[in-house]
């Protein structure tokens, strides 16, 4: 592959959230001029110097115009409702030639992922406008992401008190925020993505059980998992979670029960080394998970 010297601006919409901030620093690191699209214009302090910060919002698709007049690329990380997607999608076929779309991977062939989600739904849809422009794309379709283990995992561990889940024999690939950032810099800047569809995990299928003794490994202490019903799980998330997120899940643990989960080397394909594994993403964020009183909760 070869590089693109850069002079105009990438644009990278969702500039603030784990993945997209994570783009806007490999892109600087880079030498890649970057201009962020936010909603808050006090979002700015937020961002590395050297970011150029522009307001807009997808669901004001004429608010845009000003964020695109003159950009190289794009990198588009979806984070409204779908309405507006035709006219942005107009938009960006206007003013922009490469288009680097954050997905899902609702065509890869393992019944983790073949579930019904309408989220998914909306990726294909966005993939068929974007296609029907001709604009030079590229789709990064990260599976499982290992910071789900945050949200999930991270209250008890930090409570000292056991992991009650469900399905914790269903394996996936975790992978790494930062591997996916990469990856998107990377198609961003770099020749020869044009057309390029990458399913991204992480290098090992791992049972959500042995992701949570992988925790507890890094941590130095023992972490009990204690496996729940369907309908337990349902109660025990009942007003923390919406009812058809919780069932989605479900229903793609299940699918994916006694069969291991589906593993890609793209990471490495295109950065040229490892995916980062789970256990080093614990280990790099392991605060997160460790007890005391200052612990985020």
């Amino acid at each position: 592959m070869t590089r693109t010297t850069h002079t105009q601006p990438v644009l990278v919409t969702g500039a603030t959230g784990r993945i997209g901030r994570g783009v806007v620093d490999q892109l600087l690191d880079a030498g890649v001029p970057v201009r962020a699209l936010t909603r808050r214009a006090e979002a700015a302090a937020e961002l590395p110097d050297g970011v150029e910060v522009v307001t807009g919002d997808l669901t004001e698709p004429a608010s845009l115009d000003q964020a695109l007049r003159g950009t190289s690329a794009v990198f588009l990380l979806w984070t409204a409702p779908p309405a507006t997607a035709a006219d942005v999608v107009e938009r960006l076929a206007t003013h922009t030639r490469r288009v680097v779309l954050l997905s899902s991977p609702h065509r890869t062939p393992h019944p983790f992922f073949q579930q019904p989600n309408p989220m998914a739904a909306f990726h294909a849809e966005i993939e068929r406008l974007i296609a029907a422009t001709g604009l030079e794309s590229t789709v990064i379709r990260p599976g499982m992401f290992a910071s789900n283990a945050t949200a999930w995992w991270a209250p008890a561990i930090r409570a000292g008190e056991v992991v009650r889940w469900p399905y914790g024999a269903a394996e996936t690939a975790p992978v790494d925020d930062r591997d996916v950032a990469a990856v998107a810099a990377r198609t961003l800047y770099e020749d020869g993505h044009a057309g390029g569809d990458y399913v991204l995990t992480g290098p090992e299928s791992l049972s959500q059980a042995a992701q949570v003794e992988i925790i507890g490994k890094v941590l130095g202490r023992p972490i009990t998992f204690e496996e729940l019903s369907p309908d337990e799980f349902r109660s025990a998330t009942e007003g923390k979670a919406p009812r058809a997120v919780v069932d989605m899940l479900l229903t793609a643990w299940d699918a994916t029960m006694g069969r291991p989960a589906f593993v890609t080397s793209a990471v490495a394909d295109v950065l040229g080394v490892p995916a980062r594994s789970f256990a080093e993403w614990v280990a790099d964020h392991a605060s997160l998970f460790e007890q005391g009183p200052n612990r985020p909760a």
